[in-house]
């Protein structure tokens, strides 16, 4: 299926070269080799700025070109798919200025696109050393200076581009008693300050993942700040910064998608063309189980983020549900899709230099901070749990903004201007693509009378539904929690972020199904192929059992192929990747140490064409699936658990918070 914000992706896709090529500016090699210097890669980043990258994070009505999130999205996607350490480092710049498309006058508005279009960089300084995500404790003080402006003091720590940037929405204490009300975003210019004098920028942070990020900090010293630097009114602060985070954690979805597409090319094709028991690895029954269910969480996170994007014009008022499930399921849900990959991997997901260029090794690091900054996994939860009371009234009611709702799932609705004024911390008519799902569903069983082999599919729909009703139970027990949330209300909440997915993956396939079966990806989007396989992947995520007949993971597994065969991105809309695209350094070569075969026996080498497979793709019936027939020596092989202290090499750096 051919849809318009894939166009600009394809563009840049193309002009950034075979990221095989050494000699590319923006290739792996070269993202290896920043990564072991821990160097900023400055390189990389002209390279995008000369392609015009800073006109995507400024809003078309003040000149730039972002006229709609979607498109923004899946730019940042192809270069996250490159290399997470170029995304982090470079979209930053959006992120520090959002609270001024948000809440700012023209004048400043006009005046910092014009900065991000000149390529400066800016940033969004949240955080403090004693408080991490707690907005309300932060120490950094603006007094005022007697004129109308502040002099501005302390500290703010783990920082993205801190140093580098040249601008800062600093999230500042501008009442001695603080509050919701005593904070206001100071748009500090570092160019009109002394540094040593002003300010000072801490060091770089050693850091386990985005190793050339520069994540630092910076300490002010009674840094003059003009009246003018105030974004929006004073005491305003955070309902800024909270709003302006709903557009951000959506964005964030680009890059666990990224780094999701990225690791499954890397498994898939080495599965293609590793032997093992005198079969392919891509025929074995368990590698095909967690090659196809990877592919169903990637569609999964494609579709959600796809939904949550265009609900950012559409249905503007209830972002605070949708951004906060984004932002929590798909990282969780591509920290799964990775460590499930290692399983086919086994010790090459680890090693440096060895399959891939040790490419998957990087991603597996970079990706585990996408987690933590712009609100952490509980962060985001817990803004789901403090909107149960309207959550709840607004299903058993029906309402919500369906119409909003089913704009963004029909792919050919022109998106309207956003309109940041609409922005609320607080879904109060409850979600509208929840409010859609009876309304999807009975869409789909028209259809099967019809079409029988999309029966599959409605029965995990009814399913599914059953779940939601449930889930809204249970929310209901905890519509009174405001703080001190327990541990079984976050739960309730994770399953309702599984809930809402799966409406977003029905009211996405039921308006756009005729439109995609007759596209380049129409073999995903014909027989319900991508949502059959979603629907079956959230209810064994939701704690369900399995379907009876799978059938729906064998024919996605092919279609995962097929796509890496042409060259294509393994999604449910149309994308060539560069032609040069493929794995560095072929499995089983001289070059490779590790066999991938059980102790004791000796490498099987590749074989020319493979037999047919009858492997079963299916999943299993529970959300732990089995190890794969791929024995390296490797225990850990495959876990997702992540060690919440592997972030900070340097000892006496907590990671409990997000490093925005």
């Amino acid at each position: 299926m051919d849809h318009p914000p894939y166009r600009a992706a394809q563009e840049l896709e193309l002009l950034l070269g075979d990221p095989e090529d050494r000699d590319a500016v923006f290739s792996h090699a070269r993202c290896l080799e920043l990564d072991e210097r821990e160097e900023f890669p400055t390189e990389i980043c002209r390279a995008l700025e000369d392609w015009g990258l800073p006109e995507y994070y400024i809003p078309v009505e003040h000149g730039g070109r972002l006229t709609d999130y979607e498109t923004v999205l899946q730019v940042m996607r192809v270069i996250a798919r490159r290399d997470l350490t170029v995304a982090v480092g470079h979209g930053k710049t959006y992120l520090g200025g959002v609270c001024v498309w948000v809440s700012g006058s023209a004048e400043q508005a006009s005046a910092l696109a014009a900065d991000i279009r000149a390529a400066l960089p800016v940033s969004l300084a949240l955080t403090e050393r004693a408080h991490g995500s707690d907005l309300l404790a932060g120490d950094v003080l603006g007094e005022p200076d007697g004129s109308g402006g502040w002099s501005l003091s302390g500290e703010k720590w783990l920082i993205n581009n801190a140093t580098r940037g040249s601008l800062l929405s600093v999230l500042t204490r501008t009442s001695a008693e603080g509050g919701p009300r005593g904070f206001t975003v100071l748009l500090v210019d570092k160019r009109t300050l002394t540094a040593g004098d002003d300010y000072r920028c801490l060091d770089k942070i050693r850091t386990h993942g985005i190793r050339g990020a520069d994540i630092s900090g910076i300490v002010f010293d009674g840094a003059p700040v003009a009246a003018g630097a105030a974004v929006g009114a004073v005491g305003s602060g955070v309902e800024t910064v909270l709003k302006a985070l709903q557009l951000t954690r959506t964005m964030c979805a680009s890059l666990s998608l990224g780094a999701a597409d990225h690791a499954l090319r890397i498994a898939l094709d080495f599965a293609e063309g590793r032997e093992l028991y005198g079969r392919r690895l891509v025929d074995l029954p368990q590698a095909r189980h967690v090659l196809a269910s990877a592919a169903a969480d990637v569609l999964i996170g494609e579709a959600l983020a796809t939904v949550a994007a265009r609900s950012v014009h559409t249905a503007t008022d209830e972002l605070s549900v949708v951004a906060a499930v984004t932002k929590y399921l798909v990282p969780t849900g591509t920290e799964t899709v990775i460590g499930d990959l290692t399983k086919v991997l086994g010790a090459r997901a680890f090693l440096k230099g060895v399959h891939a260029r040790g490419m998957f090794q990087k991603i597996d690091r970079d990706h585990r901070i996408v987690g933590l900054f712009d609100g952490n996994t509980l962060v985001n939860l817990n803004s789901l749990v403090n909107q149960f009371r309207s959550l709840v009234r607004g299903w058993r009611r029906g309402s919500g903004d369906v119409t909003g709702a089913g704009a963004a799932f029909d792919l050919s609705t022109p998106l309207p201007p956003l309109a940041a004024e609409r922005l609320s911390l607080v879904a109060r008519r409850g979600s509208g693509i929840m409010a859609t799902l009876l309304t999807s569903i009975t869409q789909l069983e028209a259809e099967a009378e019809r079409r029988p082999e999309l029966k599959q599919a409605v029965a995990s729909a009814v399913r599914l539904l059953a779940v939601v009703e449930q889930v809204h139970e249970s929310m209901d027990a905890y519509r009174t929690v405001v703080t001190d949330v327990p541990p079984e209300a976050f739960e309730v909440a994770r399953r309702y972020s599984l809930c809402l997915a799966g409406a977003a993956c029905l009211g996405l396939w039921v308006n756009n199904h005729v439109a995609g079966g007759a596209g380049a990806t129409g073999g995903l989007w014909r027989d319900a192929v991508w949502l059959r396989a979603a629907l079956d992947r959230l209810l064994i995520r939701l704690g369900e059992s399995g379907p009876e007949s799978p059938e729906a993971f064998p024919h996605l597994l092919e279609e995962l192929r097929a796509a890496g065969r042409a060259g294509a991105l393994f999604s449910l809309f149309a994308l060539r990747l560069h032609p040069g695209v493929a794995t560095a350094d072929p499995p089983g070569s001289p070059s490779d140490p590790v066999t991938g075969a059980p102790p004791g026996t000796a490498p099987v080498r590749p074989s020319s064409p493979s037999r047919p497979s009858t492997g079963n793709a299916a999943p299993a019936a529970t959300s732990r699936p089995p190890a794969t027939g791929h024995h390296d020596s490797d225990p850990q092989a495959g876990s997702a658990v992540i060690d919440t202290r592997a972030l900070h090499r340097t000892p006496g750096h907590p990671r409990g918070r997000h490093a925005e």
